[in-house]
């Protein structure tokens, strides 16, 4: 199979499918997919059979949810714009607002067009323990969510009329201790509102399928607080956790160049493909691999375009490497082909699949025409 491509591992996806399935069943709470950070459709028909829905940021993301998982769609955005609210009322379920001007602006056109919609107002418990800032949606001068000290007469006298629920986001790739902590600082500002409400969504950043997460002490968190607000209906939405090690991403070497040190051009781009990589930034894990120096053959490993730092770092193998080899990326479904770009012409990966009976399926390839057609 020609690279670079995208691998996705059904067998490992409904592990983690599995995983949450068996959160839903102990706390009767609903889980919805976050399609900011795992959007790959053709699995969908899999991943609807365990989870409730999906979450979307906006009008493509609803009408992905809408078109291809069929089943709840709760759409958030920082900020809608008015000609897309009677599209996005039409076909979600939940639409909830970032601030209180969204609401009052856009609150009855979204009820026009859909009475049965069921509307929410994203809130900031100001606090968080993510560790980095960048991805910190509750940092200083946060655009995310309304501040209790920004709730007004006009706003609380719509709570438990035309507001039915809170949303708030707080984590990344966090533990549930840290969910506790938040939703400590949650109540803390906003438990008087509760006993009015109908829904409350905890948000996405719980990463309840890495090794180690105290799924049964996140178990025990959800069921407290559904005993202590009983008439609640409470949301999760994991992204990341639906497509935690699902899948790589599968690169092939073009050439070795040296200069002061062994350099392996890839057929693949850390900018436009993992960007994660150098945003946030992380060390993707390559199979077989160690750090530098920790085996025989080190290198660094390099992305084909004319961005000097398209690195994705040092690392060393058994073997020295050839031109044609495969450099295979571990942990590369969830925040890749969602953010990925053409920066510089470089191809997308094609999008393969292994299902469940272990058939091969290549759902998309990507060529020229998807370059070109976007740039005008």
């Amino acid at each position: 199979m020609q690279t670079p491509y995208w691998l996705l591992e059904e067998k490992l996806l409904e592990q983690n499918l599995k995983t949450l399935a068996h959160i839903k069943n102990e706390t009767e709470v609903k889980i919805l997919l976050a399609l900011k950070g795992y959007a790959l459709w053709k699995s969908f028909p899999l991943v609807s059979q365990y989870l409730d829905g999906c979450c979307a940021s906006g009008l493509h993301e609803a009408k992905l949810s809408h078109e291809t998982f069929q089943k709840e769609t709760h759409t958030y955005s920082p900020a809608f714009k008015e000609e897309d609210i009677e599209k996005i009322a039409k076909i979600s379920h939940h639409l909830v607002f970032n601030s209180p001007s969204q609401f009052q602006r856009f609150s009855a056109l979204a009820k026009k067009h859909n009475p049965n919609i069921s509307l929410g107002l994203r809130v900031n418990p100001e606090y968080s323990e993510a560790p980095v800032e960048l991805y910190n949606p509750c940092g200083i001068y946060s655009r995310l969510g309304t501040i209790i000290a920004n709730f007004d007469r006009l706003l609380i006298s719509e709570i438990g009329k035309s507001i039915d629920g809170f949303h708030f986001h707080a984590l990344c790739e966090q533990d549930s201790l840290a969910l506790e902590n938040v939703l400590e600082a949650f109540e803390e500002k906003f438990g008087e509102y509760l006993s009015k409400l109908k829904w409350v969504n905890f948000g996405g950043g719980h990463h309840i399928t890495r090794k180690g997460y105290d799924v049964e002490k996140l178990i025990n968190i959800l069921n407290n607080f559904k005993t202590k607000y009983p008439h609640l209906e409470v949301y999760l939405e994991p992204g990341e956790a639906v497509g935690w090690e699902t899948g790589t991403l599968v690169t092939s070497v073009l050439d070795i160049v040296n200069n002061g040190m062994e350099i392996a051009i890839l057929d693949t781009s850390a900018e436009a493909q993992m960007p994660d990589t150098i945003i946030m930034p992380y060390r993707a894990d390559v199979r077989n691999s160690g750090k530098a120096s920790e085996k025989k053959h080190t290198y660094r490993l390099a992305g084909n375009t004319c961005l000097a730092g398209d690195v994705m770092g040092d690392y060393s193998f058994d073997k020295p490497l050839q031109i044609g080899d495969q450099v295979i990326f571990e942990d590369q479904m969830h925040y890749t082909m969602v953010k990925a770009t053409t920066f510089n012409g470089v191809p997308l990966p094609s999008i393969v699949i292994e299902r469940l009976n272990g058939s091969i399926e290549v759902v998309r390839e990507f060529g020229y025409k998807d370059f070109k057609d976007r740039l005008s």
